[in-house]
């Protein structure tokens, strides 16, 4: 087997993710990967310290890309801010059925899901700093941030276990709306 060969990284995570889906993320091994993608066990290692890793491995340019983008949003209204740049990403291009298969595998398991949900606090936290450090009130963007990446992972969420293709913008656009009733309800209240 080659042991740089081109593409490694990008087959060793359609390798991982076919296994995990066919077979569960304990029962695979790293040499199943490696052997489905074509490489060495080592080559594997070279990039990824774990099997679960891989389902993490964009984690930290997501963040980065994403904090880049608070950055340069206009943040006089940070709620909507935080929305506008999560929706406005790209997922899509991370495929669909890509992003099904590793939902599905990170619901599927206790100790990837609690990852994952690390994952999205630190996009939140990352949020919260890169508003204070646009001038945003210190709770004003907690809560933005909080509540914005809470609300557009909802609408993800849905977006990922729809029947059909469906858009991710009208998802989130029927999750805002939701939100939109619960806020109304509680300001009923409240007066």
């Amino acid at each position: 087997m080659p042991r740089w060969e081109v593409g490694s990284e990008e087959r060793l995570k359609k390798a991982t993710m076919e296994l995990f889906a066919e077979q569960g993320v304990e029962a695979t091994s790293v040499v199943e990967i490696a052997k489905r993608a074509g490489v060495t066990t080592r080559t594997f290692f070279r990039y990824f310290p774990d099997k679960r890793d891989v389902l993490f491995a964009d984690a930290e340019s997501l963040l980065e890309a994403l904090v880049g983008r608070i950055l340069e949003a206009d943040v006089s209204r940070p709620f909507p801010a935080v929305i506008e740049v999560l929706a406005g990403f790209d997922w899509s291009a991370m495929g669909w059925q890509s992003q099904r298969w590793r939902h599905a595998i990170i619901a599927a398991n206790p100790e990837l899901h609690e990852r994952d949900l690390m994952k999205r606090d630190a996009i939140a936290s990352a949020f919260t700093g890169a508003l204070r450090q646009r001038g945003v009130e210190a709770g004003t963007a907690q809560l933005a941030s909080r509540v914005g990446s809470q609300v557009f992972f909802t609408a993800y969420e849905k977006w990922l276990t729809a029947e059909d293709e469906t858009s991710l913008a009208s998802v989130i656009e029927a999750t805002l709306e939701c939100f939109d009733a619960l806020v109304a309800i509680r300001s009923a209240y409240s007066t």
